[in-house]
């Protein structure tokens, strides 16, 4: 396959595949495939407007905003220095949807959906100030986590879905390699937090092996 064509793959799946999307996507998720999906639509509806919001709409435009006034191109933005700012202004985002959800007494398995996000953005930060991990590989695995966890606490099979998330985890590293945002071992380490982190923390919160309450009151 041509080289050209190959990196235009690339940088579609990135783009359709951004690691903000992720917990919208569990979200969706939930919402169609699981008892969950007996809420009324009002409040579903609700619930992921305010998620796009408050998780998609606002760091993009506040990282877009940041790049056209530093003047950065895209690849400039990716760098690991560049990283901070980008990252500072996501972690605010989640965290004022995490508040504004504990505020009107949200119900604490929709809670915990953006508590997983918010910590693998915690540990991305930190793992920042040495060395640059795949974010999109964090959504990925992040998503894989969650299905794990949602088919242990539900009690269903999840092969067909678990096969399309691990072919397109796949593509989407392979992708983030071709076009050298990343290592071999930048991509596994990124699905690992976002894959482990997720599972875990849904899996204790929604059995209620910790009480995440006081983090957010």
């Amino acid at each position: 396959m041509d080289n050209k064509l190959l990196i235009k793959i690339a940088k579609v799946m990135s783009s359709l595949f951004m690691p903000l999307y992720a917990p919208l996507w569990v979200f969706i998720g939930l919402f169609f495939f699981s008892y969950i999906r007996l809420l009324p639509w009002g409040y579903k509806i609700f619930i992921l407007s305010l998620v796009y919001l408050l998780t998609v709409f606002v760091p993009t435009l506040g990282i877009t905003t940041l790049r056209l006034f530093k003047k950065w191109t895209h690849l400039e933005l990716s760098h690991r220095e560049h990283r901070h700012l980008p990252y500072i202004l996501t972690l605010l985002s989640y965290g004022a949807c995490l508040v504004i959800m504990s505020r009107m007494n949200m119900a604490m398995f929709i809670r915990s959906v953006v508590m997983a996000a918010l910590i693998c953005q915690i540990i991305c930060v930190t793992i920042n100030a040495w060395w640059k991990v795949s974010t999109h590989m964090v959504g990925i695995g992040g998503l894989m986590g969650a299905l794990n966890a949602f088919s242990i606490l539900f009690t269903y099979n999840p092969v067909w879905p678990y096969c399309f998330l691990l072919l397109l985890s796949g593509a989407l590293g392979t992708s983030r390699i071709i076009l050298r945002q990343h290592s071999l071992a930048q991509v596994l380490v990124g699905y690992g937090i976002g894959y482990a982190v997720t599972m875990i923390f849904l899996l204790f919160s929604w059995m209620q092996v910790f009480d995440w309450n006081y983090l957010i009151k």
